[in-house]
């Protein structure tokens, strides 16, 4: 199947028809989600700044998963094959960026500087997104479709790991065979590190 460029709806953020837990609805959400978090980063200094890195690695960790395990075999099925490559190449190229930054001290001038470099990747991978596979969604899935991939995506994020492991970056199916063992070491890690501090 290919893709009919008349299928395809006005751009996705100019909808108002869409449900709260419409799968469309939820990644924008947390498009506008990262973007805070890369400013929050930007802005901080110290200890809050790591706190805020360290928020938006977790956060970037469980929403690039999700997207690889629920969205890109979607958009594959409807015919954007190549879109769904594109997206993933991207999600891999960042994380290789995003392990980078975490061994840089946070508060140097090279941690600036790359992250400029990073918020840009970052933002230009959502804006694609948002440009070339979520009208995909939209012109393949009817609402109930969109609810039923939201209710997915909500689920996979919720077995995803929290830290971007780049050898599994770019792979539904590697996410689905390492995501849960991967989430399951993370979150032992991160209640752990809670508990002593």
């Amino acid at each position: 199947m290919t893709l009919d460029p008349a299928a395809v709806p006005a751009p996705v953020r100019d909808r108002t028809d869409l449900a709260h837990d419409d799968v469309v609805t939820l990644l924008l959400a947390q498009h506008d989600r990262v973007t805070d978090l890369l400013g929050v980063v930007a802005a901080a200094h110290g200890q809050a700044r790591r706190h805020a890195f360290d928020e938006l690695r977790a956060f970037l960790a469980v929403h690039e998963t999700a997207e690889e395990m629920v969205l890109r075999p979607v958009t594959e099925l409807a015919g954007g094959r190549e879109v769904a490559a594109a997206r993933n190449a991207e999600e891999k190229e960042s994380n290789v960026v995003l392990a980078q930054l975490q061994h840089l001290d946070l508060d140097s001038v090279d941690f600036e500087r790359q992250l400029v470099g990073f918020t840009a990747m970052v933002l230009a991978h959502a804006a694609a997104e948002e440009r070339d596979e979520l009208p995909i969604v939209l012109a393949h899935h009817d609402p109930e479709e969109r609810r039923r991939l939201g209710q997915r995506l909500t689920a996979a994020e919720a077995i995803a790991p929290t830290r971007p492991h780049p050898s599994v970056a770019g792979s539904p199916v590697a996410q689905w065979a390492v995501g849960p063992v991967a989430s399951l070491v993370d979150r032992t890690r991160d209640a752990i590190r809670k508990v002593t501090g």
